[in-house]
């Protein structure tokens, strides 16, 4: 199938995925589930691309394990983290902001995840229409990157996840394992997954275009939706999250500050 004729497709799915999500919250007022249903829906592209696609047959099979396992992991980790739980601080706000406007202004920020979930599969497109299998070097290169990023970043949810889960622990800060060098770690090795698509697509004519999908997510999560609003909120309700912030890098993982 034709690059375009799988776009379309994936449009499709995910505009019925995040319409029938919308509908959901509206029954739970609850917007959170949208993050994990983002994951899995994600890691389904690239099982739909790997399989449409016309290219390697290795390349293929690489992205589709690489994108299934990342959104799979990383999508029963929010659920988890968001199944029963009260209403993600971000979206509550959202809700509140938008007052009666509220049910129709989500409906357009989920279709909001839908552009940005296409953008990002950008990074599973490119891999399954190149026809010939990357050289040896960028092939280990990518598996490296995949392995190191979703390894990490799993590590980083288990240690906050077992931080939080200590009733000692209540009101305080994280500065254990990779959370004293990092304040989002899980962040840090998310970004580093998008880069592996990259290295899996070098020598494919369109390679530069998986350059998008790595700036997009750092967009997002240093300037847009991530690390702002989540620490804005930290920042007033977390004693110590202040001093956190002046001494711990925002991202990459490095040596406190004193």
């Amino acid at each position: 199938m034709s690059p375009p004729a799988a776009v379309v497709i994936a449009l499709i799915g995910l505009v019925v995925i995040f319409s029938a999500t919308w509908a959901w919250q509206l029954k739970t007022a609850n917007a959170g589930m949208v993050d994990p249903i983002w994951a899995y829906s994600l890691g389904l592209v690239a099982v739909l691309y790997a399989v449409l696609g016309t290219g390697d047959p290795l390349t293929r099979a690489l992205t589709a394990l690489g994108g299934l396992v990342w959104g799979t992991r990383l999508g029963t980790h929010l659920w988890k983290r968001n199944f029963g739980k009260p209403e993600d601080a971000r979206y509550h706000r959202f809700r509140e902001q938008w007052g009666d406007q509220a049910a129709s202004k989500m409906f357009w920020f989920f279709q909001l995840q839908v552009v940005i979930s296409m953008l990002l599969s950008i990074a599973f497109l490119v891999p399954s229409y190149r026809a010939t299998p990357p050289s040896t070097g960028w092939l280990v290169l990518a598996v490296v990157l995949w392995i190191a990023s979703v390894a990490g970043e799993g590590l980083a949810d288990r240690q906050l996840q077992r931080f939080k889960a200590d009733p000692a622990n209540h009101d305080t800060v994280c500065r254990v394992g990779l959370w004293r060098y990092s304040r989002h770690p899980n962040y840090f090795f998310e970004c580093v997954h998008w880069l592996a698509y990259i290295a899996l697509s070098m020598g494919s004519t369109w390679a530069w275009f998986t350059l998008l999908p790595p700036v997009l997510m750092a967009f997002l999560l240093l300037k847009l939706s991530g690390i702002p609003l989540l620490e804005e909120s930290m920042a007033k309700r977390r004693p110590g999250y202040a001093d956190y912030m002046r001494t711990t890098s925002a991202l990459i993982p490095w040596p406190p500050r004193h």
